[in-house]
């Protein structure tokens, strides 16, 4: 099979053994790479009703059929494990470079099951492969733990870390991976702690089968031509994500103060150009990456002295914004904290800042703080909190559940104010007067997460107060940008700028041998959509229309300030939304995917759990 390994890797933590199996051919056939991979293999190996932190739970690992080869932005990676965050689908994405790495080493799929009876370290050198003991390196920071793993292996190893908080089972700990990469949402890395696997440290020498090499390596030179020749890149790759700060704060998106609005009056102090002028050292890119969107920055103070890949956007928004953390500088320093712990900065400052309004409330009080306050704009509180999860203590191990158990915790109305979709923490668009954004989270099969369908440009563009057509635009996002994760491709070129879709059916054919269109392929990304949700609906009870609504906050709080005062989303618009939604997709009122969708998805295995569920 031209563009794949060949092989998938099971590896038994409970018995200290693996197998190296063949790739099925129906897998690729049916579901491509990556993301399609994950969604399926968690169907087929993960028991119905599985405890997320149990040994029954599996994470497998995914890169894809473009994986590796020369081609713009072919370094992602694909991880996926039922979420301890929401008890449903999950997965997360991983840029940098371990994802040729596993492809070169020989590997197609990941398959980790079981649980260690002590820290332990996947050890992958092509086809040697064995589990090492991490009693050294359990309690290390995750970017302290890749330095030890590079240091005793060698730096031609690509290595994944968690940190405390996925040892401490945290539902946002992420996966850090080149020092600043993670696979920072639905919280996989608490899975990993749950196992008690520390890290994988990965080495690989092997080719990967091309069906026309030639024609590969002719488009591959002509999509970076055409990357560095697109207008937009000499702009975009100085700041890098950093650089959309300004414009989600020009039309009132920018989360502030626990989303309480979506202005921040001192956003100059940490966009794109301060990051650019004050901290940055250099760019920092992924594998066969035309334009680096990491840059690995320096803060120096008295209090500390720190290198950090970031700050990114989402981080900005999250710890900046949304906790009022007003320099570049503090926001950076958070930035680090975090990804040592091992915290997803977009959950973690989204829990940050809900524990920030809650003490404003009263809801929490100082006692329950140890005698401390807790307040926006203090880069202190911030830290303090950010440990207190990790480690799990006092507060923090009610914080580390999530803003959704936090606030079934707490009740007295915080969950009007618990930021959240199927207990995913929001990213960083406000979204009260963009519906197409809005009905984007609330759909997302993962929780409320961005990537699967960034259409607030599209409500902009089209008026942000008119309905029609925004469903329509939404679910073809959704099937565009999982596409992408299937062929574990970075979407950022297509995104910032305007790289044409066409490349990739005509790259997939060179690599692959096989001739589909482009609209041809994005009918393997709705089936794995539709088999996602249906995994959603398998695993958590209840689940459907209800868990797509989002936080009261939204449909009843009018904006204070800024672009969009006034603002909010009345319920009624969103069932218009969900309604429109579900009908362009084949689902009934309540979410459920009908028996003729799953049929015309090639889905029928799902049809005897789907359909009980009907009304």
């Amino acid at each position: 099979m031209n563009g794949y390994a060949g092989n998938v890797l099971r590896v038994d933590l409970t018995h200290r053994t693996h197998q190296i199996l063949p790739l099925p051919e129906t897998l690729v056939r049916d579901f491509i790479g990556g993301r399609g991979f994950v969604a399926k293999l968690m169907w087929d190996e993960i028991p119905r009703g599985a405890d997320p932190l149990g040994p029954e739970n599996k994470i497998i690992i995914a890169p894809g059929p473009l994986t590796g080869a020369f081609l713009p932005g072919a370094g992602k990676l694909e991880w996926g494990a039922k979420s301890p965050a929401t008890g449903g689908y999950g997965d997360s994405n991983i840029g940098g470079h371990i994802a040729p790495e596993i492809k070169h080493a020989g590997f197609d799929a990941i398959i980790i099951e079981g649980h260690a009876s002590e820290p332990v370290y996947l050890y992958i050198n092509d086809f040697d492969i064995k589990l090492c003991s991490a009693a050294h390196l359990w309690g290390q920071g995750a970017l302290q733990c890749e330095a030890a793993l590079k240091a005793e292996l060698g730096d031609e190893f690509q290595i994944c870390t968690i940190g405390p908080a996925g040892e401490n089972k945290v539902l946002f700990a992420c996966i850090s991976h080149d020092f600043g990469r993670q696979a920072g949402r639905t919280g996989i890395a608490a899975v990993m702690g749950s196992k008690n696997l520390k890290a994988l440290a990965v080495h690989g020498t092997k080719s990967i089968p091309l069906f026309d090499p030639a024609a590969t390596l002719e488009s591959g030179k002509e999509m970076f031509a055409a990357c560095f020749a697109k207008p937009g890149f000499e702009e975009w790759t100085p700041q890098g994500t950093a650089g959309v700060t300004n414009w989600v704060n020009e039309v009132g998106a920018f989360p502030t103060r626990n989303f309480t609005s979506g202005f921040f009056t001192k956003y100059e102090n940490i966009n794109g150009e301060a990051l650019v002028s004050r901290i940055k050292v250099t760019d920092k890119a992924c594998y066969g990456c035309p334009i680096p969107c990491g840059k690995y920055s320096r803060v120096k103070k008295p209090a500390y002295d720190i290198h950090v890949e970031g700050p990114e956007y989402e981080t900005i928004a999250l710890i900046g914004g949304n906790t009022e953390i007003d320099n570049i500088e503090d926001v950076a320093y958070a930035n680090y904290i975090q990804d040592e712990l091992g915290l997803d900065s977009i959950s973690g400052g989204n829990v940050v800042g809900f524990a920030m309004e809650c003490f404003e409330k009263g809801i929490i009080s100082s006692e329950m703080l140890g005698g401390r306050s807790l307040k926006f704009g203090s880069v202190d509180d911030f830290v303090w909190l950010s440990q207190e999860i990790a480690y799990r203590r006092g507060i923090g191990n009610i914080l580390a559940d999530g803003v959704k158990k936090a606030s079934e915790f707490f009740g007295q109305g915080s969950d009007r104010f618990a930021i959240q979709v199927k207990g995913l923490e929001w990213s960083g668009y406000e979204a009260r007067h963009a519906p197409a954004m809005m009905l984007s989270y609330m759909t997302a099969d993962v929780g409320a997460h961005h990537n699967r369908s960034w259409a607030i440009t599209f409500d902009v563009a089209t008026g942000r107060d008119k309905l029609e057509g925004k469903a329509k635009r939404v679910t073809e996002l959704q099937h565009i940008r999982p596409l992408f994760d299937m062929l574990c491709l970075c979407r950022l070129q297509w995104v910032e700028l305007g790289f044409e879709l066409e490349w990739y059916p005509k790259i997939f054919h060179a690599v692959t041998g096989e001739q589909r269109s482009w609209e041809e392929l994005l009918e393997f990304s709705e089936r794995v959509w539709n088999l996602t949700r249906c995994y959603s609906l398998r695993e958590i009870p209840g689940f459907g229309r209800d868990a797509d609504y989002p936080p009261t906050r939204f449909m009843e709080e009018p904006i204070p300030d800024g672009p969009t005062a006034g603002k909010y989303m009345p319920r009624a618009v969103i069932d218009r939304l969900l309604d429109e939604y579900y009908a362009i997709r084949g689902w009934d009122k309540q979410g459920i995917p009908s028996a003729a969708q799953l049929r015309k998805m090639g889905l029928e295995f799902t049809e005897a759990t789907v359909a009980p569920l009907r009304v």
